[in-house]
């Protein structure tokens, strides 16, 4: 038994010496656990947290394939098949020269509570590989995808593992990866989701992430009787979750003026209308360009190298990557009187930054409950899969909405202190109980 939150800790980082972000993931939810663990102490003894930080499996493999030169690259390639307690391992591929074990076993880990709190039957993982998609043609990206899913194939399947795509796997790399399963397995199952419409993906996938996290977003301004309406809004990022976010913002009547990529970011005070926001899709989606290509087109400012945090706002929805609202970025945003931040990407905000939400009373939304939408539909799409069947876009939407607004539920039930919910308690607690129940009943495993 572990007599405190760093002791625990000290034991991770031993055990996993090197990996800063599984270790940043697995505090975040300790710290928001220990005292409810300590009122409930059954988990403790059937050693629940020490089980459900260790992955059932980790696969690591090579992935030899050719450029266009004709020359052999080699890559490395990863699956994180991290908790099966309540049903497939489910969870992202990302391609990324970023990637490695530590980045995939925190998103692997956060996937498990995300997963649990959507209430579909899906465990966690999560897997990709150091490849970078930017700057390759399509017949490379097929070279590398096919040389990818010929060792995957191996470890997933429907009833299984059920990837889905991440950061640099979108709908033409899911389709290589699905293609080469199909013709090495020969079956054609929902062994993958973000899927095409017309081979068995569901309307709305590409949409759901950022649509999730908005109406997230939505819940919280509620219990302050707020809406979005009228509400200046900074989105970082300007790919899949950044560009359907700024989209469902416009919907409910808030401006979103900022948008980003690794590059830089830009700041428009008239605000991103649909107009501006179909020219954001082009030059990200089809031309792969770069935001700055914004600035120059509408005459806005633009910041070279640095992130949106700096405006004044009333909402802030980092969409981009981990760790980028550091502590001095979240005192600015307090400081220019940001009201709410809602996590579109996974762990965006670093643990310093998310105290000064919390010790500010700001409303923080952590990403394993407001992004959850993204998969909350992939868990519809396996559904839709396994049935033979596909609902219409208003269907899933709804859907959608309702899983959105039962998370938000299950926080603040779970994450209530006084006047205050602490979202990033509520969540932990409410994704945490389900899947250490289920690893209860189904006894040592």
């Amino acid at each position: 038994m572990y007599d405190s939150v760093a002791s625990f800790m000290d034991d991770i980082v031993n055990k996993n010496p090197g990996e800063k972000e599984f270790h940043q993931a697995v505090f975040e939810v300790v710290d928001s656990l220990w005292e409810f663990l300590q009122d409930h102490p059954h988990y403790m003894y059937a050693k629940i947290l020490e089980r459900i930080v260790e992955p059932e499996r980790v696969i690591m493999f090579r992935v030899p394939w050719r450029n266009d030169r004709g020359e052999i690259e080699i890559n490395k390639g990863y699956r994180v098949e991290f908790n099966s307690a309540l049903g497939p391992y489910k969870g992202g591929l990302r391609f990324h020269p970023s990637v490695n074990l530590s980045i995939l076993k925190f998103l692997g880990f956060e996937q498990v509570f995300k997963n649990s709190l959507t209430t579909l039957p899906m465990g966690g993982g999560k897997g990709g590989s150091n490849f970078d998609p930017k700057g390759k043609s399509d017949n490379e990206v097929m070279s590398f995808c096919q040389s990818f899913m010929t060792e995957l194939q191996r470890h997933i399947g429907p009833k299984t593992d059920v990837p889905a795509g991440d950061i640099g796997v979108g709908g033409r790399e899911i389709g290589f990866l699905f293609g080469q399963y199909k013709r090495i397995r020969n079956e054609f199952s929902g062994v993958l989701t973000g899927k095409g419409l017309n081979w068995g993906g569901s309307l709305i996938r590409p949409e759901a992430t950022g649509y999730g996290a908005v109406y997230f977003t939505q819940e919280m301004l509620k219990t302050k009787n707020e809406s979005l309406e009228g509400k200046t809004v900074l989105i970082s990022g300007s790919g899949n979750v950044a560009q359907y976010a700024t989209e469902k913002v416009i919907d409910l009547g808030g401006k979103p003026v900022t948008l980003s990529d690794s590059s830089g970011a830009i700041y428009d005070p008239d605000g991103i209308d649909r107009g501006k926001l179909a020219f954001v899709m082009e030059l990200k989606n089809v031309k792969r360009g770069r935001i700055k290509e914004y600035a120059k087109k509408y005459g806005v400012e633009y910041f070279d190298g640095e992130r949106p945090w700096n405006i004044p706002c009333d909402v802030a929805l980092p969409c981009a990557t981990q760790n980028e609202i550091n502590e001095d970025e979240a005192k600015t945003l307090v400081k220019n009187g940001c009201k709410c931040v809602v996590e579109g990407a996974n762990m965006p905000s670093d643990p310093k930054a998310i105290n000064v939400f919390l010790e500010n009373k700001i409303l923080f939304g952590p990403g394993k409950a407001a992004n959850a939408g993204g998969v909350a539909v992939s868990g519809l799409e396996m559904s839709q899969n396994s049935m033979r069947i596909s609902w219409s876009r208003e269907e899933v939407d709804e859907k959608l909405h309702v899983i959105m607004r039962n998370i938000h539920e299950s926080c603040v039930v779970h994450g209530k202190e006084g006047k205050f919910i602490n979202y990033l308690k509520g969540a932990n607690i409410a994704g945490f109980i389900k899947v250490a129940d289920a690893m209860l009943d189904q006894g040592v495993v």
